[in-house]
């Protein structure tokens, strides 16, 4: 088989690419190669109007299932609603939307077990030549990136009665603090079906799954949500990048192979969130671009070197964080920052701080000591090996 174009990997930054590619291009010779029977697995991706252009809000969202104007937070201390678009793309709504768009440019249930620059291998024994291979599935484990972890699990409840919630409550920290900052996360996605999810930022992957599903119905059952089905699960553990060695880790692999989302680290260090690189890839892909293998494998390279300099500063957030925080006063640290502006709290999500945002969230009295947020100032780059779990996408 000889195509343009080989995306190995069906997840959300590849399925982004191809989508972009043949709505502009019907004729174009791509495949997208995934291991499972479906694109994007079992993962919500959510993002902030803000993220996006007003372009790419426009042509992703034939995938968007569901759209709110506002969400809440709720604090010991503080009780807010953000006045800003918010938005989720589920994994049924890409599969069904992306695999429609390719047709049999979907190969499913194959796995590539030898991968090149432009050459393919596949566990059926289907040879895939093309003038670049995009390698997108998933972010290995490394040695060369220093994480914590943002990890959770999530029930989707039917309720007989409705729910009475307009919009999503991003974050429910009034519970239990344990293992770290804990919050739920609540997402309605009808009058009587939610996504309720009990999240961690913790030291370590480790999620006791049992556990964790008692108390999310035990959650519900507080907020009068009662006689509810679980209908679907979903679980994950996605990295908080406290450093790490950008260069060290684009070493691993195969020499010269492209890489696409988590596999280039082209998601935010602190949210996780990877929607909003992965629809700017795939503008950037689908472009007057030079397609060849070298200059792909350049392009991306460098994009996620460029992101990694830019998201410095949010490294160090996460240092003082995990390291300057006690694990279970951590929720103080986001109770603080949402007593920002809207605008800062936006520009935030989206990567892009301007110098006085910096400086508004260091200075006044800090919610860590302060001896310990100077180490993590001065702290010279520490790595302790990236370990890949369970991954599910954003939700913060």
């Amino acid at each position: 088989m000889k195509v343009v174009l080989a995306l190995v990997g069906g997840g959300l930054a590849n399925s982004l690419i191809a989508y972009r590619i043949v709505t502009q291009n019907p004729d174009f010779r791509l495949v997208v190669v995934e291991q499972e029977s479906s694109l994007g697995a079992n993962h919500t991706w959510s993002f902030h109007d803000s993220d996006l252009t007003t372009d790419q809000r426009r042509w992703l969202h034939p995938l968007v299932a569901h759209s709110w104007k506002r969400h809440d937070l709720r604090f010991p201390r503080r009780q807010r609603t953000i006045e800003s678009g918010y938005n989720t793309v589920s994994s049924q709504q890409l599969h069904q939307v992306v695999s429609t768009a390719l047709a049999e440019r979907c190969l499913f249930r194959r796995r590539a077990i030898d991968l090149s620059a432009q050459h393919l291998r596949l566990d059926d024994g289907t040879h895939i030549e093309a003038r670049a291979v995009i390698d997108g599935r998933g972010l290995a484990a490394s040695p060369h990136l220093d994480v914590a972890y943002q990890k959770f699990v999530g029930l989707f409840l039917r309720l007989k009665n409705r729910h009475n919630l307009a919009w999503p409550i991003l974050m429910d920290a009034t519970i239990e603090q344990r293992d770290g900052y804990r919050f739920v996360y609540t997402l309605p996605l009808s009058e009587h079906d939610l996504l309720v999810e009990d999240t961690y930022y913790s030291d370590t992957p480790k999620l006791d799954m049992a556990v964790l599903r008692t108390g999310i119905l035990a959650y519900a059952a507080r907020q009068g949500w009662t006689g509810a089905e679980v209908t679907g699960e979903e679980a994950g553990v996605l990295p908080i990048v406290l450093g790490g060695d950008i260069e060290g880790f684009w070493e691993q692999g195969t020499a010269g192979v492209p890489r696409s989302g988590m596999r280039a680290a082209l998601f935010h260090p602190t949210t996780g969130y990877s929607l909003p690189e992965a629809v700017r890839l795939a503008d950037a892909i689908a472009g007057p671009r030079d397609l060849e293998s070298a200059a792909l494998f350049r392009f991306t390279k460098q994009r996620s070197r460029n992101l990694w300099r830019r998201y410095g500063f949010f490294r160090l957030l996460n240092r003082m964080l995990f390291r300057a925080a006690v694990p279970e006063q951590r929720y103080r640290v986001f109770e603080r920052f949402y007593g920002l502006s809207e605008a800062l709290i936006s520009r935030f999500y989206a990567g892009h701080l301007e110098w006085q945002d910096k400086l508004r969230l260091l200075i006044g009295r800090p919610p860590v000591p302060v001896h310990r947020a100077l180490r993590c100032v001065l702290e010279r780059r520490h790595v302790a090996p990236f370990v890949a779990g369970q991954r599910k996408e954003e939700h913060t």
